[in-house]
C-alpha cells in the first residue's frame, strides 16, 4: 500500500467518527456512504432488551427486570400487566418480542424470558394478547409455547431471539446457559435454534419431527449464545448473530438439521486462553458466513430492506455492546459478506437491539440502566 493511499483511508477513518453539527438533542455522522442523523425518541428505559413497532406508531420495549412498556411521542407508559414472573439474574430477565403477523386483528405478540422454576431458570418463549384501554395496557390470555425443561442457577446464555418467518412459524434461539456441552445434547434445547408453529406445535419439516433422534422442536444445534436474529429475504433463511468466548463471534444461516460446532470448533479461545475443541473445522460441523476475532459481543441483528438508506439495501446491521458500536455488514447480490463498516463507536453504550422502522429509519436500543431509544434517520447532504 502507497503512503498516498494509506493517508486517504486515515481520512476516511476519521471522517466516519466525527460528529457533526446538528440540532438540539440529534447528532449528525459521516458514515462511508451516507451521512446520517441520531436523536433520542424516549428516554429513561432501564436496561431495555428489545422493541416492536406497534401499528398506530407506537413502540413496545422489554425491560430486563420484567416490565413491558409502550413508548408514544416520547413518553413511556406504566408497566404493562399480566407479565409473568421472571428470573431476574445476570443476563436473564424479561427479554425479546415480537408481533405476530395478525397482530392488527389478533393482538398477540411473542416474548421471551427466563422462567423461573426448580434449579434456576430458563429460556421460554410464551404468547398473549395485549390489551390496550386509553393510558393502560396489560397481556390476556397468556400461554407458554416453550420452556427448557433443564433449569440452572448460571446467568449467562439465555440466547432469545425471535424471528416470525414469512409462513408465520416462530424460529428462537436458546443460548447453552453457560454450560457449553448442552450444545451439543440433541435431547436438550439448550444450545440451538428452536422452530415450532405459532401455537407451539411442531413443524411437519422440522427435522427431528418425530423425536426419535432429538428433540422435535430442534432446527439446528451447536449454537453458543444467538443475541441476533433476523429472516433474510435475499436468501430466503434465518440468520444469526451470536457471541464466542474471547472471539469467535459468528454470523450463521442455520439449515435443518445441521450442527454449527460449539464447542467443538470455534474461532477463538476460550476465557482461559486454551484452545476451543479441535480448532476451526471438523468434519460434520457447519462454518460460519463471517467471524469476530476479537470478539466485538453482537447483540440484535437486523436485515437492512428499507427506503430511507438504499445505500445499504440488503446489509446487515448488527449491535454491537463491546466497542458500542453499531456494525454494517456490505453484502453482494448472492448475500455474500464482502465487507464491514463500524459506526458509532462508543456514542450511544452498548447496543443491545437494532430494528428496522416501517419508514426505514433505524432504532438502536442501548443496554443501561437510564437508556434512551435512538432513532437514526438520514441527514442532509
Amino acid at each position: 500500500m502507497t503512503n498516498r493511499t494509506t493517508i486517504i483511508l486515515s481520512a476516511l477513518c476519521a471522517v466516519a467518527v466525527i460528529g457533526l453539527v446538528a440540532p438540539a438533542g440529534a447528532e449528525e455522522f459521516a458514515t462511508q456512504k451516507v451521512r446520517i442523523k441520531a436523536e433520542p425518541v424516549a428516554t429513561g428505559l432501564a436496561s431495555p432488551w428489545s422493541l416492536a413497532f406497534l401499528p398506530d406508531g407506537a413502540l413496545l420495549v422489554t425491560e430486563k427486570a420484567g416490565t413491558m412498556r409502550i413508548v408514544r411521542d416520547g413518553k413511556l407508559s406504566e408497566p404493562v400487566s399480566g407479565v409473568p414472573k421472571v428470573w431476574d439474574n445476570g443476563q436473564g430477565g424479561l427479554l425479546d418480542v415480537a408481533l405476530a403477523p395478525d397482530f392488527k386483528t389478533s393482538g398477540a405478540i411473542y416474548f421471551t424470558y427466563s422462567e423461573p422454576g426448580d434449579g434456576g431458570a430458563g429460556t421460554a418463549i410464551a404468547r398473549a394478547h395485549l390489551e390496550r384501554d386509553g393510558g393502560k395496557a396489560r397481556l390476556t390470555d397468556v400461554k407458554t409455547l416453550f420452556s427448557t425443561k433443564k433449569k440452572t442457577s448460571r446467568g449467562q446464555h439465555f440466547g432469545s431471539r425471535i424471528v416470525v418467518a414469512p409462513n408465520g412459524t416462530l424460529f428462537v434461539t436458546f443460548g447453552e446457559r453457560g454450560d457449553m456441552d448442552r450444545a451439543q445434547d440433541f435431547s436438550d434445547s439448550a444450545g440451538s435454534v428452536l422452530h415450532i408453529n405459532a401455537d407451539g406445535s411442531i413443524p411437519k419439516d422440522n427435522p427431528f419431527a418425530d423425536g426419535a433422534k432429538a428433540l422435535p422442536q430442534i432446527w439446528s444445534k451447536g449454537h453458543r449464545n444467538a443475541q441476533g436474529a433476523a429472516w433474510d429475504p435475499l436468501t430466503n433463511s434465518l440468520l444469526v448473530t451470536e457471541h464466542g468466548p474471547r472471539g469467535g463471534d459468528e454470523v450463521n444461516q442455520p439449515e435443518a438439521g445441521k450442527n454449527y460446532g460449539w464447542p467443538v470448533i470455534g474461532f477463538g479461545k476460550h476465557y482461559s486462553g486454551a484452545k476451543i475443541g479441535v480448532g476451526t473445522a471438523a468434519d460434520g460441523y457447519e462454518q460460519p458466513l463471517y467471524y469476530w476475532d476479537p470478539s466485538i459481543a453482537p447483540s440484535g441483528l437486523a436485515v437492512y430492506e428499507g427506503k430511507m438508506f438504499p445505500e445499504w439495501k440488503n446489509d446487515l446491521l448488527a449491535g454491537a455492546l463491546k466497542y458500542e458500536m453499531l456494525v454494517r455488514l456490505e453484502r453482494d447480490d448472492k448475500g455474500k459478506i464482502t465487507g464491514e463498516e463500524r459506526m458509532l463507536e462508543g456514542k450511544f453504550g452498548r447496543i443491545r437491539d437494532v430494528r428496522v422502522a416501517p419508514d426505514g429509519s433505524v432504532y438502536l436500543l442501548p443496554d443501561s440502566e437510564d437508556a434512551s431509544i435512538i432513532r437514526l434517520s438520514r441527514a442532509g447532504p
